[in-house]
Order: structure tokens, then sequence, then C-alpha cells
């Protein structure tokens, strides 16, 4: 008796674990299935990584906050979820309409964390680093130096997840 108790428990232990742990891959999946498909720009940094493996640093435009953005009566705390509204541009890449500690009711917005809490003010939204093989790395590099465009997955509640970084192509 003791013993069919103890596999019953160990086997329920087994698989809650494993529901555990694919609730978090198809979290953090989410927005490649049911996302909407953006394009913002994007300048690369840092390239690589002894640790990590090879990856482009990202930083973003949308992702520095002016002071004005965010209509608050005090200043936000580090850490904070912010809601940031982006409208495309006539180039066809999106930037900033608006900020919020509130989410919003429609348009295309992304959820992301205040990291630095004097203006302007710099959200992070969980895309600022594309990991790549090593040949694509070392060539996203050189492509990027000018910038380049983030293409990102975003869902109804702002979850965003970074697709591709492509070069920017210069109009001549």
């Amino acid at each position: 008796m003791k013993r069919s108790r103890t596999i019953i428990g160990l086997g329920l232990a087994v698989a809650l674990q494993l529901f555990v742990v694919l609730g978090m891959v198809g979290k953090a999946a989410l927005p490649m299935w049911t996302g909407t498909e953006i394009r913002v720009k994007t300048v690369p940094r840092d390239p690589r990584s002894m640790f990590r493996g090879n990856y482009a640093r990202l930083n973003y435009e949308i992702g520095s906050l002016p002071k004005e953005m965010l209509k608050i009566e005090r200043r936000p705390r580090r850490g904070e979820v912010v809601y940031v509204s982006l409208k495309e541009n006539g180039d066809g890449l999106f930037g900033i309409a608006g900020a919020s500690l509130d989410k919003p009711d429609e348009g295309v917005f992304l959820r992301g964390h205040i990291v630095k809490n004097y203006p302007p003010y710099q959200v992070e939204y969980g895309i600022e680093a594309f990991f790549a093989p090593k040949t694509k790395a070392l060539k996203l590099e050189q492509d990027l130096r000018s910038g380049g465009v983030a293409l990102l997955m975003v869902t109804d509640s702002g979850r965003v997840a970074l697709k591709d970084v492509v070069p920017k192509v210069d109009k001549k």
C-alpha cells in the first residue's frame, strides 16, 4: 500500500513539474503563435558573450520614453509595468504614440518594465537580445552598424516576441 502511494505521489510530482515547464514555454511562445507583426527601428550593441553565445544586443527608439509621454503625477518605480502605445509612421515602422501605467483598451501597444526611472525613462520589453548562430551573428554585427529593423510579434495583451532582425535598407 505504501509503495503504490509513493509511486502515485512521484508520478503527480513529475506531471506537475512537466505542466509548469510546458506552461512557461507556451507563455513565452504565445506572441509568435497569435501575435501581429510590426516593425521598429533598432541599433545593435555588444554582439557576443562568452557565456551566453552569439547574439546582438539591441537598443530601440521605443525603449527611450520622454517624460511628457508618460503622464503621471509621480516618479515611476523601477520594474513597474508600463504600456507603450505605438502608431505606424509613413515608412511602415512603428513609433511611440503614448504611454500609460494602465493597459490600453485598443490599438497596438507593448507591455514593458521601467528600468531607468528618471527622464527619459528607459523601458525594456524582453526583446533586447537576438540570439543567432555564430556566422549569422557576425554578419548581423556588420550589416546593422547603421541600424536595422526588428520584426516583432505583438499579442492583444501587449506581450511581444522578437521574430527577426534585418539590416536597414537605404532608399536612394
